[in-house]
């Protein structure tokens, strides 16, 4: 069993660890020298964590490939404002002395609720064509498996086991309130949309030590993949409507919503517009929350850089949780007289309920909902985000 995660950089910076880890990225580069340095990408649960061998890495090349699991000693410090670790000495580990629990992040939702909110939605469609496709490919034993416990991405979001359901999960639920609003927007097509636009992750990713590429996925991508898997279900159910299909063609390849983050085609009409922003949404909010997670321990309420987003971000639960913090008492006034007038309006607001640290003021407090609430640069969405 390990004792250090990689979400634990912050209490050993500047110290040597002892840990296991899965080689995620493994290449080997020239020093200025012209001699090889190893630089890694190493992986657990918690998150990745870039990883430096500087010397006696003539021994080290051959001892392991990508994917392959290893006991590290190194030092633990930061650069460039990111953790790093520059590696000692390494072993290749055998599957017998890994926990594989120990290497792949998985979500802390039930994945059988999940599921089972999914099939409600589809459940709920009038449209009977669109919820006879649905069911095909929910009814189907291998798709339905991998689509439970897919991640939604390598690296950029939702990239945990079970990060596609979460994903769709959570955009179901964006696209059902946003019809609500927009009238004129088919729910039925937006959902089946929202359901069939990242499916082609199960066959474009392969997630049993890490996250990577397969080989179709690599040539392919996914949004090829998916059109094969619709023309597939759709050849199962007697009179589709071509009109229908086409629509979900489009959607498929336009939802990365611009060419220059590989879609072929613009989004053209309005379930398809919906569609790529509300994903392009879901999958940001999903980094931001990743980020402040992966950085809770750390002072500052800004994070490290955030390459996906191309920016450092600002946690601003934890900023207005330091700037509500009450002042210290003022000693009592000699002479007894209370406050000035002055000295009263400068203090902030008296709390009447605390909710995540965020200031509630009185008579305002929040009505509760029952619903539940590497890296690339930002023009690389294309990256099978």
């Amino acid at each position: 069993m390990k004792d250090f995660f990689i979400s634990d950089c912050v209490q050993h910076e500047n110290k040597v660890i002892t840990s296991c880890f899965v080689v995620a990225v493994k290449q080997v580069k020239p020093k200025k020298t012209g001699e090889p340095y190893l630089a890694l990408t190493l992986g657990d649960r918690s998150g990745q964590l870039e990883a430096k061998m500087w010397d006696n890495v003539e021994e080290a090349i051959d001892a392991f490939e990508q994917d392959d699991f290893v006991k590290i000693k190194g030092l633990l410090n930061k650069y460039k404002n990111r953790f790093q670790l520059t590696i000692h000495k390494l072993r290749r580990l055998g599957d017998s002395e890994v926990d594989f629990g120990d290497y792949l992040p998985k979500t802390t939702k039930n994945i059988d609720e999940l599921w089972q909110t999914l099939a409600a939605f589809v459940t709920s469609f009038q449209n009977t064509h669109l919820q006879a496709l649905l069911h095909a490919f929910m009814a189907d034993p291998k798709i339905a498996e991998a689509y439970r416990c897919a991640p939604a991405a390598k690296t950029l979001h939702h990239a945990y086991i079970g990060g596609l359901l979460d994903h769709v999960v959570s955009l179901f639920r964006s696209c059902d309130l946003l019809c609500r609003n927009y009238p004129q927007v088919d729910r039925d097509l937006l959902l089946t949309g929202a359901f069939l636009h990242d499916i082609g992750k199960i066959h474009e990713l392969t997630y049993t030590r890490s996250f990577t590429y397969t080989t179709q996925g690599q040539l392919l991508g996914h949004m090829v993949i998916e059109l094969e898997m619709l023309h597939g279900k759709i050849s199962q159910i007697p009179g589709f409507p071509d009109e229908l299909k086409t629509l979900l063609e489009h959607m498929i390849i336009s939802h990365h919503g611009q060419y220059e983050f590989g879609s072929p085609k613009l989004p053209m009409f309005p379930e398809a517009l919906m569609l790529h922003y509300l994903d392009d949404l879901d999958s940001k909010m999903e980094s931001m929350r990743a980020q402040f997670q992966r950085e809770a321990e750390a002072q500052s309420p800004w994070t490290s850089y955030n390459p996906s987003l191309g920016r450092p971000l600002l946690n601003s639960a934890r900023f207005l949780e330091k700037k509500s913090s009450p002042e210290p008492a003022a000693a009592a006034s000699t002479d007894g007289d209370s406050k000035s007038a002055a000295e009263n309006a400068a203090e902030p607001p008296a709390r009447s309920a605390e909710s995540n640290g965020n200031l509630i003021l009185p008579g305002l407090e929040p009505v509760l909902d029952e619903a539940d609430s590497t890296p690339l640069p930002v023009s690389s969405r294309s990256d099978k985000s």
